[in-house]
């Protein structure tokens, strides 16, 4: 094991975890929840785009598509540079570019002019959520890694709340351009807050400088990381937990639940609610049983997808003109679990990498589930077009996706289980011989 791979004694100069460790992460994380509201603020206004651009279906989830095309895109970029360069100037840029893209959205004359903003914002978003992952192993225990994932996942989802709260009220209040204008001064407040105060690690637990630069260097971290079958069953893990709820959210569950159930706005308001809290509240369970129970992470992800596609094939199936109420309620609350499963990706990624190789490995398993929102997105747009606006057969799309993704994950599994066994007995015997 190398130097830079080896494990560093919790008390070796300076503490892990603590108040500062918590005051170091709630600044890194608290950019990643203005991303989150940004990025999913187009949720709660995709009629008023489709009225706003005068647009269809297929051109509205292409706002969405063209985001997470660039988000997924990023990734293995992002990942690589936040191993070269630190957190703080990767969060620093994603900042500066996602309130960029945010206030481009406010002012945008045309369609046109704002698929470029969108775009924007999703380049800055995708260095969010990889910066914070790094935050939080650099700066807490690796035991409270699951959990630390967790809330960060949690924070994330609270940003979502605010959109589905906060941003659709101003809307329908002050109107679209202030209501997204006023929105982006919270992205230069955290801008401020990350330049004056976030430090990337406590003294005394620098990583080992990476002596290789250049096209090499990027192949060796993107080619050991894909090599570790932690690292694909990660990726997989995330590409079909992540996805319904996703789609749900940012762009196809409001329209869903207004044009082909029926509700009134405000109720379907509370239902994507609904789907936020949920998240929260079970992204604190999950985060706690994995952390007990290392054992327990495939068997949650898989039953949180097995729930979700049994709910979604009721509510879709139901024989009335328009699902019970309970059911949808059902389902939102199902669909709350998809965002801390996904989560369960990265507890696969993270023990089969190395201290140097986190940034990257982390970008490669935030790619699935952002794919397979991409596609599905794309999918529900087109199929809408095609139907005639029949939802039943648009989002039958999902069940397509989840098969071919509990398929890779039940392929991978074994050699996931073993590889790490095996990292984790040579890790014991390296701590073991390391003088002290």
């Amino acid at each position: 094991m190398s130097q830079a791979a080896r494990p560093v004694p919790e008390g070796a100069g300076g503490t892990l975890g603590g108040r500062r460790a918590l005051a170091m992460w709630g600044t890194g994380v608290s950019v990643y929840f203005v991303a989150v509201i940004f990025r999913t603020s187009l949720g709660v206004a995709g009629l008023d785009a489709a009225d706003r651009f005068d647009v269809g279906a297929s051109a509205l989830s292409t706002f969405s598509i063209l985001q997470l095309l660039v988000y997924a895109g990023m990734q293995i970029p992002v990942g690589l540079l936040v191993d070269r360069l630190g957190t703080k100037k990767v969060l620093a840029m994603g900042a500066v570019l996602f309130t960029l893209g945010q206030l481009g959205f406010a002012l945008s004359p045309s369609y046109g002019m704002a698929l470029a903003s969108r775009a924007l914002l999703g380049c800055g978003d995708a260095m969010t959520f990889i910066s914070v992952l790094r935050l939080g192993t650099r700066w807490f225990p690796a035991r409270r890694g699951p959990l630390i994932a967790q809330l960060a996942g949690l924070v994330g989802m609270a940003g979502n709340l605010v959109s589905t709260l906060l941003i659709a009220r101003l809307l329908h209040g002050i109107g679209w351009t202030a209501a997204f204008a006023g929105s982006a001064l919270a992205g230069v407040v955290v801008l401020t807050l990350v330049l004056l105060f976030l430090k990337d690690h406590p003294e005394g637990h620098e990583p080992a400088p990476v002596p290789h630069r250049g096209t090499a260097y990027v192949r060796r971290q993107i080619a050991a990381s894909w090599r570790e079958p932690g690292t694909r069953l990660g990726l997989w893990v995330h590409f079909t937990t992540q996805f319904p709820a996703m789609v749900f959210l940012l762009l196809w569950g409001l329209p869903f639940l207004v044009e082909a159930q029926g509700l009134s706005r405000a109720t379907a308001g509370e239902l994507l609610t609904l789907v936020v809290l949920s998240n929260m509240a079970v992204g604190l369970v999950y985060g706690q049983i994995i952390a007990r129970h290392h054992g327990a992470r495939l068997p949650l992800a898989l039953g949180t997808v097995g729930a979700t596609s049994l709910l979604w094939a009721a509510t879709l199936a139901h024989p009335a003109e328009h699902a019970p109420m309970w059911l949808l309620i059902v389902l939102c609350t199902v669909l709350g679990a998809c965002g801390p499963a996904s989560m369960i990706g990265f507890d696969f990624a993270r023990p089969a990498n190395p201290p140097e190789r986190q940034g990257t490995a982390s970008g490669i398993t935030n790619m699935g589930g952002f794919i397979a929102s991409m596609t599905t997105l794309f999918a529900v747009g087109v199929l809408l077009d095609a139907t005639g606006g029949n939802y039943t057969a648009a989002f039958s799309c999902v069940f397509v996706l989840q098969a071919l993704g509990v398929s890779q994950i039940l392929r991978l599994r074994g050699r996931a289980v073993r590889r790490e066994r095996e990292r984790l007995v040579a890790s014991r015997v390296e701590t073991v011989h390391v003088p002290a």
